[in-house]
């Protein structure tokens, strides 16, 4: 399933004009030479991006696992490229993308999806460019299994249904656009109710109740939970603040809610995990493909470039993503290996 990504992930860069087996890109010399790049990732994105311990005040929890930290292990072993990492754990998922803006972060990574409106800060402003897409994200729902019947689409997610997110995501932004819970723009549905910190809310339909996968209205910046203006919308429950997407899995096999949105390939792995016996299941997959990269500072065009080349070889244009990295952990780094300057 996740093996057919890859020739529509082809499709979307071309048609977004980023780098193809037939434009590459034309870089010479070192990325980085005699620089470390304070790579920001997030923790909690298990097995895309996270610490090998997810206990915040444990040694373990400093060391980078996963997808993306075997194509910065990669990357620091091509001849000539002339990149070191020093990467630091980000418990926090909402903005991780605007860190490189600051004084603090070279890059941010940790399983963002690219979207132009992550590029930009409270004023407007572009203050971070993505590098090209190195992985493809399809949203889904996890469930129990023995419910996979029940909640085989979006569509059969009634206000009967608890559905847990983490704010600020591409899958709570998703589920609220495919169960009709908001718009293409993310303006919640009218009638809309919202829990806060700060107190309960109703939507009005208007641009001060929106959310998106960028970001969401102050008002809503606390938003605990949603109850669906129609019978035939789900209620979404936010968790993970604090120890991201584990608490979600928690909940759902105790059965405080009765689904997970967020990506497949992240619901796959629980799945996988965690379901012990064929606990979990993973059902309404997203039609839409998602890519997801890197972010750096706006200012920094040669060494984005320069890390988009590595990364096209690495990945050999997309045609080498997260299955294969899956069935053949070592793949990116024989890459690097055989890499020419």
């Amino acid at each position: 399933m996740l093996v057919s990504l890859a020739a529509v992930v082809l499709t979307i860069l071309a048609a977004c004009g980023q780098t193809s087996p037939d434009q590459p890109e034309a870089v010479s010399g070192a990325c980085a030479e005699g620089r470390t790049l304070r790579f920001a990732f997030y923790a909690f994105f298990e097995p895309v991006s996270a610490s090998a311990d997810p206990d915040p005040d444990s040694a373990g929890f400093a060391d980078h696992v996963g997808y993306e930290a075997d194509l910065l292990t990669a990357l620091e072993e091509m001849d000539g490229a002339g990149l070191v990492f020093d990467r630091i754990p980000v418990a926090d998922w909402p903005d991780i993308w605007l860190l490189p803006a600051g004084d603090d972060f070279d890059v941010a990574g940790g399983g963002i999806t690219i979207l132009e409106s992550r590029t930009r800060d409270a004023a407007g402003d572009e203050v971070v460019v993505f590098t090209s897409g190195h992985i493809g994200f399809r949203q889904s729902l996890l469930v129990r299994a023995a419910e996979a019947s029940l909640y085989a689409t979006h569509a059969d997610l009634t206000e009967e249904v608890r559905v847990g997110v983490l704010a600020a995501t591409t899958g709570e932004a998703r589920l609220l656009q495919l169960t009709g819970l908001a718009d293409p723009r993310g303006t919640l549905a009218e009638g809309t109710r919202i829990a806060t910190d700060a107190g309960p809310l109703v939507a009005d339909g208007s641009d001060r109740y929106v959310i998106t996968a960028a970001g969401s209205s102050s008002r809503l910046e606390s938003r605990r939970r949603l109850d669906p203006p129609s019978s035939e919308m789900p209620v979404v429950v936010y968790l993970g603040e604090d120890t991201g997407e584990t608490e979600l899995l928690d909940a759902l096999a105790d059965g405080s809610i009765d689904a997970v949105a967020r990506g497949e390939i992240g619901n796959l792995e629980a799945a996988r995990a965690n379901g012990d016996g064929g606990a979990f299941a993973v059902t309404a997959l997203d039609p839409e493909v998602e890519l997801g990269g890197w972010t750096l500072p706006a200012t920094e065009p040669a060494l984005i470039a320069c890390l988009d080349q590595k990364l096209d070889y690495l990945t050999d244009h997309r045609t080498i993503g997260y299955a294969e990295w899956v069935a053949d952990p070592d793949v990116f780094l024989r890459r690097a290996r055989s890499w020419t300057p």
